[in-house]
């Protein structure tokens, strides 16, 4: 298919050639341990890993399936790895955090990790996060900073940072993420690689405590839309445990291919409603939207009302950590980073007025963007502000001349459409200098199909998904 190496392959040419016999899993699987060994050391994108002969063996099996004739799964015989806030059988949780760093190995996976083994893919490791998936970069004191392979004096973004640079640099055809703020999609603008926050209960999620919650989601990360919507496919589906889940088949999703730019009408929000963004991300904006426009596509300037979004976001998001780890700030505060005690401090003094307040904006807001949606078939917005930053800042403090006290308020761009409950693909738009920019491509709600088309689109007009770091 390709004088590449096998890492460098899409995730649809290796699970193609596998089928067919064309390449080996087990040729597939040395060739990512083997890129692995060469650059994980530097960049910290892989924090565990399942025994070497354990990997070899667990592809061997998938090749005598082919042979056999036995039904696949659409992940046969790829490798990968989970972001370290799920469980996956046999190794260790961490949450990126101290409090774990002891955690015995996992009895069992994760719902959404065990969907993925029964889609063919081989699990053989944990991706790098932040400590309880706090913010969009990933640094902690027990799994250390993930550095990103386009500049390794950068951050790769968070929480699904780890992921992100995993994918960049030839680690994984395919991984997985999670998202309340920008996790899924930080990472991949900073890493230019695709990472889609679904609908809600798109990939269903088998997380503790509150099941029905719309803020955060599980999702697909990938170097492609192409190859998202392919894990995706092996991903998502209904689930009995989990109440949100969508009952529909996932399958098609394994056959998105880039539609042309032909009757497709693009919304442009330049700032999501007010963000401050650097003029640099402007430019690869104008250049990339310039672009499209000379490919065919309809571009037409929209006002997307999301301001009161970020009030909404913060409420909910501080609420949902203190459901989530007021057990280790009541007995091991001493060892929790300051910024999560002091989200899970906050989320213990939300009001049930607050919540309420919260939750009527974020319906409100859903609704005006779906109205929006009737009009356009997407609509586009910067991914981030900035490029990657320096690997010594714990946040973004500053963009334009707005000043920033708190590590999420440089993540707007993202919580104001996760407050949107829509789902988004953030995809390569161009570089500032040698550090990737992406673009956020926002669809309508259930629409991932149709969003993965359009933004598969752009990934062929604009022409950055090819390009790959010299690690």
């Amino acid at each position: 298919m390709t004088d590449q190496p096998l890492y460098w392959w899409t995730a649809r040419e290796l699970a193609a050639g596998i089928r067919t016999r064309e390449i080996s899993a087990e040729e597939v699987m040395r060739a990512h341990l083997e890129r692995i060994d060469e650059v994980n050391d530097e960049i910290k994108a892989v924090v565990a890993m399942i025994p070497e002969p354990e990997a070899i063996e667990a592809a061997r099996e998938a090749d005598r399936a082919v042979v056999r004739g036995d039904r696949l799964g659409v992940l046969h015989g790829l490798p990968t790895a989970v972001k370290d806030l799920l469980d996956v059988a046999g190794l260790p949780t961490t949450h990126g955090s101290s409090v774990h760093a002891g955690a015995a190995p996992a009895a069992a996976d994760a719902m959404m990790v065990g969907r993925m083994r029964r889609s063919g893919a081989i699990v053989i490791g944990k991706t790098n996060t932040p400590e309880g998936g706090l913010g969009t970069l990933t640094f902690s004191q027990a799994l250390g900073t993930c550095r990103n392979p386009w500049d390794l004096s950068r951050h790769a973004g968070g929480s699904s940072g780890g992921a992100a640079a995993a994918l960049a640099s030839g680690m994984l055809p395919i991984a997985d993420g999670s998202d309340s703020g920008g996790s899924l999609r930080y990472p991949a603008s900073f890493c230019n690689v695709v990472g889609l926050r679904p609908t809600p209960g798109r990939v269903a999620s088998g997380r503790l405590g509150n099941g029905w919650t719309a803020h955060g989601v599980l999702g697909p990360m990938a170097r492609t839309s192409e190859d998202a919507a392919l894990l995706l496919a092996g991903m998502a589906g209904p689930d009995p445990m989990a109440p949100m889940s969508i009952a529909e088949d996932p399958g098609p999703f394994a056959d998105v291919r880039a539609d042309g730019p032909v009757g497709v009408r693009v919304g442009w929000s330049a700032d999501a409603d007010g963000v401050p963004i650097s003029d640099e991300v402007a430019t690869v904006m104008r250049e990339a939207r310039s672009t499209l426009e000379s490919a065919g596509y309809e571009i037409i300037d929209i006002d997307i009302p999301l301001a009161d979004a970020e009030a909404a976001w913060e409420t909910i998001e501080m609420f949902n950590f203190y459901a989530s780890y007021r057990e280790e700030a009541a007995a091991h505060p001493e060892l929790l980073r300051p910024d999560l005690l002091r989200n899970i401090r906050q989320g213990e003094r939300v009001t049930a007025a607050q919540l309420a307040d919260a939750l009527a904006v974020r319906t409100d807001v859903y609704r005006r963007t779906e109205r929006l949606l009737q009009d356009v078939d997407v609509i586009v917005t910067p991914a981030t502000p900035v490029a990657a930053p320096p690997t010594e800042e714990e946040w973004v403090r500053r963009v334009g001349d707005v000043e920033y006290d708190r590590y999420f308020r440089w993540q707007m761009l993202a919580n104001r459409i996760t407050v949107t409950a829509h789902p988004a693909v953030v995809t390569p738009a161009g570089f500032v200098g040698a550090l990737p920019v992406g673009m956020q491509v926002v669809g309508r709600n259930r629409g991932e199909l149709d969003l993965l088309s359009h933004s598969a689109g752009f990934e062929r007009a604009l022409g950055m998904v090819d390009r790959r770091p010299a690690v």
